[in-house]
């Protein structure tokens, strides 16, 4: 007789999550849960936005949060400061041995203690709340966030008063679309499902850009400017649309100021000279305006890379005050959209508590710029003597790669880093404490791409001993003697308080109903034009071509043309000796730094490549696959030359961003970037940059 077969009970869930990383989409997700571990992860289908779709590389989160690469435990340091030696260590040593430096540098001058954090999640609990508080009752020095985005987002504020714009859902409702330096394919993946829906319905789609992107292969046209030169092309068309009167006079009249200084001003810019100036033909400009002004509702897709010059926020400013001309303001299909972030209010100052500085030693510590890191670890007065990196990677991201590294390599310089994996900055580290992924801690986040607050609820427990950021800022405040309740805040606690605005659109929006739905959309009408009836956020009300705001910045306050800093036009010499303008957009299969230790990532992206124009590669002897070095002053890396008309000719583009230590010669693109900062907002300027090139022999 056969033994009875033994049933297995499976005690199975789904739970409700967000994507945490740093991409305009936010999607909301499902996660599959059996017996406590999780066993898939999906799009959640009900978000209206994104749709159950995910990311090539988000589908294969399980693969990151099981990963054996994963740092489980508290490491301290045993070898050299950048071998990436360590020894396991408990929660307590770790703990113990940070407060211990932290009060000694505290008692001296708390803004030797510098955090540097950007958006490795981009999470309200696990950025943006219990670490801003830590520091700030600390007194530490501040860090000026200003990486990505701030250059865009100071023009944003300058013309329409904030990071505001229309609605990414509308998209499938234009007529004409410009993709202006982006790539939603690899960087926005659900507005470019909606703007294949507008071509399906008969919308032309027009790239800009200087690299033929995949999603500026399956556009219409594709317009190939020099970097760095979008503001200059913005004014050729409003030179086009003013002077041949195809402006929308009523809108501009009701809802702008400053429109006949405006004229004025880009009376100097007739496409003849902007030609010269972005290498476009005059004809493509005149074309490319007519058609912008003929065509309504015409939606503007911009992304941060056109701002990663010296003239980033003017370049976004300028791009801004065309839909104010053309009137397409007044359509929910129509405008602009770099970011939609200012629409949603969560509470800030409940959740980073500026009103500690008032118990801290320095009540006014100074503030580090981050991408100026490299200058600050070096040449900062008073130094830095301890760093606390989360959520970031700044020896692979930061710009100017040498002397980041060499600041990082400073054997007085206590440097703590919270993390997930054994990045390249962990091997500087003297403590590594293990992270938490976004399966294993609660969260809720906003978006810069649509207009929906998502909740993420943890579907497993923390795998080993890591923690979530918002615990190890617990557990280390209270080492350091913090007795405020705020410390004591638990994560949930800390969701609630994000959500307790007085901003109008956030009403209705409370922490336990939209953890069991997941998600909410803002209080706003499903169709919606922001600026159809003016409502700028800016002084007057209205679109401002003239702004005393950007006076106030030490700007010029009508749209101009400010050049990259290297360039073969504004600064020759140096083209002399480095005539090739390098970009570094984003790998498709990495996201920034994050997943760029993946395998199947690493599978997918193969090795470090450098996309050359024919004519380039020709005058330096360079033939298809040929290993490359390139260089200029500040560094150089090594690659595998990939010869097509990808890019135009003049510029070189070096999918990034690379883990230094996973390269066959450990370096990355930022070996050759600046800390140069841009005109306003005090931005990262990697695109802005000149090397050479020459084959290895």
């Amino acid at each position: 007789m056969l033994a009875p077969v033994k049933k297995i009970s499976v005690e199975r869930e789904v739970v409700r999550a967000a994507c945490p990383h740093d991409c305009p989409n936010n999607c909301a997700m499902k996660i599959t849960v059996e017996n406590g571990i999780a066993v898939k992860v999906e799009g959640a289908k009900d978000h209206p936005f994104t749709s159950g779709t995910l990311c090539t590389k988000v589908a294969r989160y399980l693969e990151r949060t099981y990963s054996k690469d994963r740092v489980l435990f508290p490491r301290k340091r045993i070898g050299p400061k950048g071998r990436g030696e360590f020894e396991r260590i408990c929660w307590d040593e770790a703990l113990a041995t940070i407060a211990e430096r932290f009060r000694a540098i505290a008692a001296e001058d708390p803004q030797g203690i510098l955090p540097y954090d950007y958006a490795g999640t981009m999470g309200y609990v696990q950025w943006h709340s219990m670490g801003r508080r830590f520091f700030n009752r600390l007194g530490a020095s501040r860090l000026d966030r200003t990486i990505c985005s701030s250059a865009g987002k100071a023009g944003m504020l300058i013309t329409l008063g904030g990071s505001l714009g229309m609605d990414p859902e509308r998209f499938d409702e234009a007529k004409l679309i410009l993709i202006w330096g982006s790539n939603p394919i690899v960087s926005n993946l659900h507005l470019w499902s909606r703007v294949q829906e507008a071509k399906r319905r008969g919308a032309k789609l027009v790239a800009i850009d200087p690299y033929r992107s995949l999603s500026a292969e399956k556009c219409h046209e594709h317009l190939a400017l020099l970097p760095g030169t979008d503001a200059a092309l913005a004014l050729g068309m409003m030179h086009v649309i003013i002077g041949e009167g195809r402006h929308d006079a009523d809108y501009v009249e009701k809802y702008t100021i400053g429109f006949e200084a405006l004229a004025r001003r880009v009376k100097e810019y007739p496409p003849r000279r902007v030609a010269e100036v972005t290498g476009l033909p005059a004809e493509k400009i005149i074309s490319l305006a007519r058609e912008y002004a003929a065509t309504r509702p015409a939606a503007i897709r911009l992304n941060y890379g056109l701002q990663r010059h010296a003239g980033g926020g003017m370049a976004v400013r300028n791009i801004l005050c065309l839909p104010a001309l053309s009137g397409d303001w007044r359509h929910p299909a129509g405008g602009v959209v770099l970011s939609t972030s200012g629409f949603f209010g969560m509470n800030d100052a409940k959740l980073e508590r500026p009103d500690l500085l008032l118990k801290a030693r320095n009540a006014n510590p100074r503030t580090i710029n981050m991408v100026a890191i490299g200058d600050a670890l070096l040449e900062a007065k008073p130094p830095i003597r301890a760093l606390y990196v989360y959520n970031s990677n700044p020896v692979a991201v930061a710009p100017d790669s040498v002397k980041v590294v060499k600041g990082f390599s400073r054997e007085d310089l206590f440097t703590v880093v919270h993390e997930q994996f054994l990045t390249d900055t962990c091997d500087y580290a003297d403590i590594v404490l293990p992270a938490t992924t976004q399966l294993e801690h609660y969260d809720v986040h906003t978006a810069y791409g649509h207009l929906y607050v998502v909740a993420n609820s943890p579907a497993i427990a923390p795998l080993g001993e890591s923690l979530p950021n918002s615990e190890a800022f617990r557990r280390l405040a209270a080492r350091m003697g913090f007795a405020e309740e705020c410390f004591r805040d638990s994560d949930e606690d800390i969701c609630r308080q994000a959500l307790e605005s007085s901003n109008p659109r956030m009403q209705g929006i409370e922490w336990d109903s939209l953890k069991e739905k997941g998600w909410q959309r803002l209080n706003l009408p499903e169709r919606f034009a922001p600026f159809a009836q003016g409502n700028f956020g800016t002084p007057s009300g209205k679109c401002e071509f003239y702004s005393e705001t950007a006076i106030g910045l030490g700007m010029d306050p009508l749209p101009t043309y400010i050049p990259p800093r290297e360039s073969a036009q504004s600064n020759p010499a140096l083209a002399g000796r480095y005539p090739l303008a390098i970009i570094s957009p984003p790998n498709r299969h990495f996201l920034n730094s994050s997943f760029a230790n993946m395998p199947f990532a690493i599978a997918e992206a193969g090795e470090p490549s450098l996309e050359i124009h024919p004519g380039d590669a020709a005058a330096r002897g360079i033939a298809n696959g040929d290993a490359v070095r390139i260089f200029n002053d500040r560094g150089s890396l090594t690659a595998r030359a990939r010869v097509s008309d990808k890019a135009r000719e003049g510029v070189v583009v070096a999918l990034s961003v690379w883990w230094r230590k996973l390269t066959a010669d450990r370096k990355n693109a930022n070996e050759l970037t600046s800390q140069a900062l841009t005109d306003i907002g005090g931005g990262a300027t990697f695109y802005d940059c000149l090397v050479d090139v020459a084959r290895i022999r």
